[in-house]
């Protein structure tokens, strides 16, 4: 209806400017020369308006003329971009179908009709991903990171091949990059989280973790790794108080605070931390530096002062006082660690060390003898997987469950255990105790 209203206004229009024109008094002339060019008025604004249409008309034609090679090379990269765009389409088909000859072919295609374009650098490395041609994905993902529009696409693609070829130590460096250049992807926090994990980096662990995660223990592996003493000793200090019943936590305050000369504060935070969890690891780092037996003997009985009744501070008194040359007294710990409930193979090893102390060849023959029979000694094991560990570490070294490494003995249900492995995470914890 607008296009009929449109033409019969037009069509007005030129019936009135028709009329006007014709309806016009005058004339005009013109002198060329000996010519005299006379004619009236209404035709010489006709021949005007013509005259005007004319170069109107040359002048388009003109353009045209010259537009046409830029329409001919525009045109051609239209078709260019359709075969392009063809080809994009056909690499994401036989990326879906796993084709990977196919993909790698309509990649380069697309490469040479698009250029290196993000989109074409991207379908390049996936195409030479699933061909096998690591070199190839691996070119194309550096090729995207160099691109300050890609710099993510590609910086993740190289975290994937460097994950898959386990170089842990390189992830983690493009792990943090990735981060830089697209801040606020929550599952790279997670992937930095496991690097960490993997790489022992227990500081970056420790700034990466959330409530849920155990940070007392990444502390005091941060504080065991850290090379500056004053941030050594703030990471302890603040692993220790965040749990005090985690003996790593315990043992790497008091390294920090013993290093620096506070022996006294040192085994009041190992005496605290045997009052909140007994454990061999800490009665062998608070006796370490006592200069014969009976100091042991008497810094063993002021440590287990928290905590008396429990059956290892008996079991460590009971060596300590057979050490120290009295078997009667390390008889009677061992009977009250018996009765505590204690009935392990290092209880009758020590019983059997205690009858040799006191020439009792029976007593030890049959001590051994329910050795043999006896329940296995606690060791630091993972609750997750059950391997047994060479020491206590922040993630279990086999399957990197975090928080799971416990000291214990297996329970009913348990996993069943595997090879022992591992040497223990931080120096803290540098061997069983040979205390009982």
């Amino acid at each position: 209806m607008r296009t009929i209203l449109l033409i019969i206004v037009l069509a007005a229009a030129a019936v009135g400017a028709g009329w006007w024109v014709q309806h016009l008094t005058g004339a005009v002339s013109m002198t060329v020369g000996q010519t005299v060019i006379q004619m009236p008025l209404s035709v010489a604004v006709l021949a005007l308006i013509l005259l005007v249409a004319l170069v109107y008309v040359l002048f388009r034609l003109a353009a045209t003329v010259f537009s046409l090679p830029g329409a001919f090379r525009r045109g051609g990269e239209r078709r260019q971009r359709r075969r392009g765009d063809a080809a994009v389409t056909n690499t994401l088909l036989a990326l879906a179908a796993r084709e990977p000859a196919d993909a790698r072919r309509e990649a380069a295609r697309a490469t040479r009709l698009l250029g290196e374009t993000p989109q074409t650098l991207l379908l390049r490395a996936y195409a030479g991903s699933i061909s096998g041609d690591e070199a190839e994905a691996e070119a194309a993902f550096e090729k995207l990171a160099e691109r300050r529009d890609a710099a993510f696409l590609g910086l993740r693609g190289l975290l994937r091949l460097a994950i898959e070829r386990e170089d842990f130590p390189r992830a983690a460096v493009l792990a943090r990059e990735a981060e830089a250049a697209h801040p606020g992807a929550a599952w790279l926090r997670g992937e930095r989280m496991q690097l960490a994990l993997r790489t022992g980096a227990w500081s970056e662990a420790l700034q990466l973790s959330h409530d849920d995660t155990p940070k007392a223990g990444f502390g005091a592996a941060a504080a065991d790794a850290e090379a500056d003493p004053a941030l050594a000793h703030k990471l302890a200090k603040q692993a220790w108080k965040r749990d005090p019943s985690l003996p790593p936590a315990t043992i790497a305050y008091a390294r920090r605070l013993r290093e620096g000369g506070r022996e006294k504060a040192a085994f009041d935070v190992l005496r605290r931390g045997w009052t909140a969890a007994p454990h061999p690891d800490i009665a062998e780092f608070a006796l370490r530096t006592a200069p014969d037996k009976l100091t042991r003997q008497k810094l063993g009985a002021e440590l287990v002062r928290g905590a008396p009744d429990h059956a290892e501070s008996h079991l460590l008194l009971s060596r300590l006082a057979l050490d120290a040359g009295q078997p009667d007294e390390a008889r009677r710990h061992l009977d009250a660690a018996r009765a505590a409930g204690l009935d392990q193979r290092r209880v009758h090893l020590l019983d059997a060390d205690i009858a040799e102390a006191a020439e009792d060849e029976p007593g030890q023959r049959d001590a051994l003898r329910h050795a043999a029979m006896a329940g296995p000694d606690p060791a630091w094991r993972c609750e997750a997987c059950g391997t047994a560990l060479g020491g206590w570490h922040p993630a279990c070294p086999a399957c990197h469950a975090v928080g799971r490494v416990r000291w214990g003995v297996p329970e009913a249900g348990f996993p069943a255990p595997v090879a022992r492995i591992g040497a223990p995470a931080a120096p803290a914890l540098d061997g069983r105790a040979e205390l009982y």
